[in-house]
């Protein structure tokens, strides 16, 4: 990586195991399945979808000591990604078993391993200095995703929060130092009962909500932007005084959606920096790499090149179904 670093993504990396069959197993059912090894994580994974977008990225994790190190390091030189690791003694690199079935939708299980490792201490504040986004995750130590929104903050950059996985011990204190909140259907649903104590939500009720009164339970949650992806429903922004529906891109063959929302997340940031903190704009790019994402097996493997993203921008310049319609909130 020759040019300094405008997105800085501290998060988990992990090396999965995928197996693919056609059909997801049920509870004590064992299916046939192929298996192939890959490299995951959900840090990792929107620092390599941001830096393939053309952005100069700058990738912060930990792993054990052995040689999944090596090809995480050996994937980022191919790349010209910036990548940091602390590799971690007496303890494994992150593992995902991933199943896959023949639609390409999947089930995941991880072992943070040296993941769950990551500490505070183990970053140093210089490398979050001066940039222009920092991205975060829920897939390693929660102290340390705390540390990275706060240092960020404080440097003027703006700081997003992918809220994924979901935690039981999720701090509502830490949505204080984010600017973006990027979580997915579920996830929004575990946000609304934790922070906003709605017992009686889930995502039928989701789904049920006309867009202003989404939007306005997005702002209950006191995050300047909240964007709440959706799969093939697209996804919903909501600002300070503006939200919108994007709608997804239509017509694709979908491989693998593993990482789908991972590459949303990079896509996204490097959107912010590409189009000056444009929200719209930036999830509007976040949308096309997520799309293309799905069309590739794999997770981090399948993150679309700039090349790639910019003949698809081609030949796509906006998602098929009636566009975003938008719309000012009332003044309240």
């Amino acid at each position: 990586m020759s040019a300094r670093p405008q997105v800085v993504v501290v998060g988990s990396v992990m090396q999965d195991l995928i197996f693919s069959g056609e059909v997801l197993p049920a509870a004590g059912q064992t299916v046939i399945a192929r298996m192939t090894r890959g490299q995951g994580g959900k840090g990792s994974n929107q620092a390599i979808a941001c830096g393939r977008s053309g952005v100069p990225t700058l990738f912060l994790g930990a792993t054990g000591r052995d040689a999944f190190a090596d090809a995480v390091e050996e994937f980022y030189r191919r790349d010209r990604i910036g990548c940091r690791l602390v590799r971690k003694p007496g303890v494994t690199s992150g593992t995902a078993v991933v199943m896959l079935d023949r639609r390409g939708q999947n089930q995941i299980v991880i072992e943070p391993g040296a993941n769950a490792r990551f500490r505070p201490a183990d970053i140093d504040g210089k490398l979050l200095s001066g940039v222009q986004v920092v991205v975060t995750q829920m897939e390693c130590d929660p102290a340390t995703t705390a540390h990275a929104l706060k240092i960020a903050r404080r440097g003027g950059a703006t700081t997003v929060l992918n809220p994924a996985p979901m935690r039981a011990d999720f701090d509502p204190a830490l949505l204080r130092h984010v600017d973006v909140l990027i979580p997915n259907e579920s996830e929004f649903v575990a946000l609304v009962q934790a922070v906003l104590r709605v017992r009686r939500f889930d995502e039928p009720t989701l789904h049920k909500l006309t867009p202003p009164a989404l939007h306005a339970l997005c702002r209950r949650l006191g995050v300047p932007t909240v964007i709440v992806t959706m799969g093939a429903k697209g996804s919903f922004i909501s600002g300070p005084d503006h939200y919108a529906a994007l709608p997804a891109y239509r017509g694709l063959k979908v491989v693998d959606t593993t990482g789908a929302g991972d590459a949303f997340c990079g896509g996204f940031a490097a959107g912010l920096v590409r189009y000056r903190g444009n929200i719209l704009q930036a999830a509007q790019l976040g949308t096309a790499v997520a799309a293309l994402s799905i069309t590739k097996p794999g997770a981090a493997a399948a993150m679309p090149t700039q090349a790639e993203l910019r003949r698809f921008l081609t030949r796509n310049r906006a998602p098929r179904r009636g566009g975003v319609t938008q719309a000012r909130a009332a003044a309240r």
